[in-house]
């Protein structure tokens, strides 16, 4: 019996170990920026963002700022030389929150970018009726080659 327990704890700490790495490699590919749950476009879609000034316009214009950093206190992220830089779309919803607040695993398929993000739990009962125009603004490496993006969510 105590060898059963020392095999699975054994095994337990070695899983333990091999999802951190794979979590730390994953950083490395891609980090969230910034995520919104208001000021998207009604459509799903993306757009690469080129230069750090298109960057500060569409994080300003969102919060409806003029000069980001100017006696705001919103701290905005840096704009990353040697990645790519997506602005994600999510399109409209009529309930619920549909803020992404992390990524999972990013992969490119057949030219297309699949972001896997965590399944939104129902928050069950009566909701207000509320139109929400989701997007994020996330990383990928700079030699990914994509045409289009795809959301795969899971648990």
């Amino acid at each position: 019996m105590k060898s059963l327990i020392i095999a699975c704890a054994v095994l337990f700490m070695g899983c333990a170990g091999t999802s951190s790495q794979k979590f730390s490699a994953m950083q490395e590919n891609t980090d969230l920026l910034v995520s919104e749950n208001q000021g998207g476009a009604d459509a799903p879609g993306f757009k690469i963002i080129k230069d750090e000034k298109d960057f500060r316009n569409i994080i300003s214009g969102s919060f409806g700022i003029s000069e980001p950093g100017k006696g705001s206190y919103i701290k905005y992220p840096q704009f990353p030389k040697n990645k790519k830089v997506v602005l994600y779309n999510l399109g409209s919803f009529r309930s619920g929150s549909h803020k992404i607040e992390e990524i999972k695993n990013i992969s490119v398929k057949n030219q297309i970018l699949y972001v896997e993000v965590p399944a939104g739990e129902p928050s069950g009962g009566m909701e207000i009726q509320m139109i929400s125009s989701p997007w994020i603004i996330f990383t990928v490496p700079a030699d990914y080659k994509f045409t289009s993006v795809e959301l795969k969510y899971s648990k």
